[in-house]
């Protein structure tokens, strides 16, 4: 016979039926997955906790809290330490309403899969709003006032032992200048070295046409002996996972970027993108403990945290800490300095160390249902750029148009983004699928919608 349940918070019927065959989690996911699309539980509405609902439809108390992770994985539901869980407060629509929209995305009504987003769900807000209030209750008066160039010497200190032993840079406090995120650091560094044209790797994010060289990357990472030819004498690289095309900066080729920039005194400008998150693969070190004369390591915290805090970091050569320091103080006078404070009692109490452990098991999870899903759906197109990150490339056949495929899967109310745009020159036609903020429940159903577009490429 079916149990049923009506709530003692919101008012709504489960039933959970024995008889069916169909799985008991599975029932409970789809019923208050259904419920929630439909309006009947409200955005902000508590649910029973999961010993209250598992008492009263007979079933383990294991089961319903999988139910809840699962349905908060797939951003339904959000849970805090010491409170009750409840539906997210975007995830109800109720009826009439449009459907939600999964983090950055332009209306897509099944999957978003935009790159270079981390979770916004996952923001470790106690966490943080635990960090400011140490960090203002411990603060002495001066630091509400200007702080120094560099930045707050706390988190000058604990960013230089963590870098250290995470990153296996060659770092000290008096290295380190404090910015307000990448671009920042990036516009700086730019601007202090005096080598220009720059070069960058190809694809790869550019840099403004009368300034950059594209020099191309292939399974190794970038072409050290094309960066040669160029006579370039600072190079913008992405070495422990290169944006888009995923490869990591081999042993060789490290070496021989060094060598260069040995050679003819040159910089290289190290944007540590996604260090922190990787997979099946032995951490790489960061190219700056292997070369400190002549690597600028940029750093920051928008991929692991949230983009919103605004904090990053840049480790320099001596002969630039001064240059750098002044031009960071002329900018703005400083990043936030509670916030430094912050990041810094975060990281010390180890709580960003756990932090980075839940999410990229998470993202690990991600990655794992889109491989999943591509090898059902799309067997027969490659899929690389998988072993770090929160973002996969899928290589689409010779001659295949990308912005018809983009066009394709917007009709069919799935988000793709082709790589063209960040070539400086014609290459293959590749897909960028990023997972980081596409919700695990919504993965699936999106590369679902467009497997026979995925499976017609190559066949006609």
């Amino acid at each position: 016979m079916p149990v049923e349940w009506a709530g003692s918070g919101p008012e709504l019927l489960v039933t959970i039926d024995r008889a069916s065959g169909a799985g008991l989690r599975a029932q409970l996911e789809e019923q208050l997955r259904t419920a929630i699309r439909a309006g009947r539980l409200a955005g902000g509405e508590p649910l029973p906790s999961s010993r209250v609902l598992a008492r009263t439809l007979g079933l383990s108390r294991g089961l319903v809290q999988d139910c809840y992770a699962q349905l908060q994985a797939e951003g339904y539901l959000t849970s805090r330490a010491g409170s009750a869980t409840r539906v997210a407060a975007t995830a109800s629509r109720g009826p009439g309403t449009p459907p939600p929209k999964p983090g950055r995305t332009t209306g897509h009504a099944i999957a978003d899969f935009a790159h270079g987003v981390p979770d916004l769900g996952l923001v470790p807000r106690d966490d943080w709003a635990w960090a400011v209030r140490e960090a203002c209750r411990s603060a002495p008066d001066s630091a509400f006032g200007y702080g120094e160039p560099a930045g707050a010497r706390p988190l000058r200190e604990v960013l230089a032992a963590y870098l250290g032993r995470v990153r296996a840079a060659a770092v000290t406090p008096d290295d380190l200048i404090v910015c307000s995120g990448m671009q920042q650091s990036l516009n700086l560094v730019l601007a202090t070295v005096d080598a220009s044209p720059v070069a960058f790797e190809n694809p790869g994010p550019g840099l403004p046409a009368r300034r950059g060289i594209p020099v191309p990357v292939d399974e190794e990472g970038l072409d050290v002996e094309a960066l040669r030819r160029t006579g370039a004498r600072a190079v913008l690289v992405t070495p422990a996972h290169q944006w888009p095309t995923g490869v990591v900066l081999s042993g060789p080729r490290r070496r021989q970027l060094i060598a260069w920039a040995r050679e003819c005194d040159g910089i290289i400008i190290e944007d540590d993108y996604d260090a922190e998150f990787r997979y099946d693969r032995d951490p790489v070190g960061s190219l700056q403990g292997l070369a400190p004369d002549h690597v600028v390591s940029l750093g920051t915290v928008s991929k692991s945290l949230a983009p919103a805090l605004r904090l990053g970091w840049i480790v320099v050569p001596p002969r630039l800490f001064e240059p750098l320091a002044r031009a960071k103080w002329l900018a703005d006078r400083g990043s936030p300095g509670i916030d430094q404070l912050a990041l810094a009692t975060l990281i010390e109490s180890g709580r960003y160390d756990r932090h980075l452990r839940r999410v990229r098991s998470e993202y690990a999870a991600r990655r794992e249902t889109l491989v999943g899903a591509l090898t059902r759906h799309a067997p027969h197109l490659a899929v690389t750029g998988l072993a770090a990150g929160f973002h996969a490339v899928l290589h689409l056949p010779p001659g295949t148009t990308e912005d018809q495929v983009v066009s394709s899967a917007v009709a069919r109310g799935v988000g793709l983004y082709g790589m063209a745009g960040l070539c400086a020159r014609p290459a293959p036609p590749r897909l960028i699928l990023g997972f980081g903020n596409t919700p695990r429940g919504r993965i699936e159903p999106g590369i679902a919608a467009i497997a026979d577009l995925l499976g017609a490429l190559g066949k006609t």
